[in-house]
């Protein structure tokens, strides 16, 4: 895995470029604190934008649905656009044109291909499970042949990806509206797992295990501070 992404014409960074990466390191950081994404695709002549959870193992993300998803089955005939996002707060400024989010975000570009091999399938397949809720693919039956057969998994590489993330406070401190008065800053948005919620049908005795128990109170989306806040601070 090389440390810089390779810049095309789609990733290339025009407006904001401050806020812009194209390092691998931050492009594995922002996929590594989520496991939702947004697929977009060309359906039917129609853009189809899909909400999807994604798994990510080496240098490709995969992504999986219905035999009969649209999305997926057409995925492979074109240039595919996945995004993750993550919101890490509003920043609340001294004018309404300097309000914005603090946010990291990450956008893949390529032509998918579908996974038609049993073993890289059920990689892949452990790749989603594990990116939202590690240990539970040990944990539960796996995939029968029948279901295998009902899924579709499309694999994408990264090798076409740029980074975008912005933070820090409002940029209007040391200008004319600082003479205002009114409050300024940044109201930081945080997103916890609640404590597990049992099946109305399970047995009694039946507790979760360590590895869904222990995610109670865990942010989902990372903390920011993972990524070098220095090098991307907002100031423009």
């Amino acid at each position: 895995m090389g440390e810089e992404l390779v810049v095309t014409e789609r990733t290339r960074l025009r407006r904001m470029r401050h806020k812009g990466s194209h390092r691998r390191a931050d492009l594995d950081a922002v996929l590594a604190a989520g496991f939702l994404c947004h697929l977009g695709v060309v359906v039917d002549g129609a853009p189809m934008v899909v909400p999807t959870v994604y798994g990510v193992e080496g240098d490709r993300i995969y992504l999986h649905g219905s035999v009969a998803s649209r999305s997926l089955v057409q995925a492979p005939d074109g240039v595919v656009c996945v995004s993750v996002t993550h919101v890490d707060g509003l920043v609340l400024a001294r004018s309404v044109f300097e309000h914005g989010v603090n946010y990291r975000s990450a956008m893949i570009y390529g032509v998918p291909r579908l996974v038609t091999d049993p073993e890289e399938k059920l990689r892949g397949l452990r790749a989603l499970t594990e990116q939202s809720s590690p240990g539970q693919w040990e944990y539960v039956r796996q995939p029968s042949r029948k279901e295998l057969a009902a899924t579709a998994l499309v694999a994408l590489d990264l090798t076409e990806a740029s980074v975008k993330i912005a933070s820090g406070p409002p940029d209007d401190g040391e200008g004319p509206d600082a003479e205002l008065g009114v409050w300024a800053g940044v109201l930081p948005l945080v997103t916890r797992f609640g404590a597990p919620v049992a099946d109305p049908l399970l047995p009694a005795g039946i507790e979760p295990p360590p590895h869904i128990a222990e995610r109670a109170g865990q942010v989902v989306g990372g903390p920011a501070d993972h990524v070098d806040r220095a090098e991307h601070v907002d100031r423009g």
